[in-house]
């Protein structure tokens, strides 16, 4: 198979299944990982697909984020107090991950100067801890996505990896009962995904306009929850499902 051959099949494969590891291009090109991530470098170069850890994601459907100054005036009175009511569940000590949502960003400039270790991907979330001097601070580093003012893509994943935390706060594009958590793009998604792995407990901080959505990359099914914290009153049906699921639902 000719160089440009295999490029166009990469890219065909990424569209198709939406993100693809490079163990596997491998296995389907016939050539050597190696081969496949120089492969992926000039594609992603190219404007052709987007490099993530491990593998490539694909830029159709690539949804930008809502930028952080517009979510911030976004249901801010219901996330301010979905944040009040998540720094209730923090005790001294503990080891918590913060996403890159205005949530967890209310949540930061709530909680208490208290011992505390908090990794984040949020520049935010890092800047309103600073200046709390009992709370020790870890951003994860990686690709700076802009619009939501986070840290994505492989460095960030692979820097995850190293910890592990008690206790994971975040947020989403979108809820859907069946379908689980989702995002507007495949970064977001993935750094999320890597993030519900190494949490003992996952917190979801939604607001009523997020529920019942599905956006365009999967997080993670709705049984990787443990709490749900919410202002939305949902009826007794979806209570029980939530109850069968052994999830907590607060509303504030």
């Amino acid at each position: 198979m000719l160089a440009a051959e295999r490029y166009e099949k990469i890219v065909r494969l990424v569209n198709e299944r939406g993100s693809i590891r490079v163990s596997e291009l491998s296995e389907l090109c016939q050539v050597t990982e190696e081969t496949i991530r120089r492969d992926l470098d000039r594609l992603e170069s190219a404007g052709r697909l987007l490099r993530s850890h491990g593998g490539a994601v694909s830029v159709q459907g690539h949804q930008p984020e809502t930028p952080y100054f517009e979510r911030e005036v976004m249901q801010a009175e219901e996330k301010k107090r979905i944040a009040r009511e998540a720094v209730k569940r923090i005790q001294p000590r503990e080891r918590i991950l913060l996403d890159a949502s205005t949530t967890a960003w209310y949540m930061a400039a709530d909680l208490p100067d208290m011992p505390l270790t908090v990794l984040t991907n949020s520049l935010k979330v890092a800047a309103e801890l600073g200046n709390k001097e009992q709370i020790e601070v870890i951003s994860t580093g990686g690709q700076l996505a802009r619009r939501s003012m986070s840290w994505v893509g492989p460095l960030a994943e692979r820097s995850l990896d190293a910890y592990h935390v008690d206790k994971l706060f975040l947020s989403c594009k979108g809820f859907h009962l069946e379908r689980g958590i989702s995002e507007s793009n495949e970064l977001q998604a993935m750094v999320k995904r890597k993030m519900i792995d190494i949490a003992d407990e996952v917190v979801l901080l939604a607001d009523a306009s997020k529920f019942g959505q599905q956006s365009f990359a999967h997080v993670a099914p709705t049984e990787r929850l443990h709490a749900i914290i919410t202002d939305y009153r949902p009826d007794e049906a979806v209570l029980g499902e939530l109850g069968k699921r052994s999830i907590k639902l607060i509303s504030v």
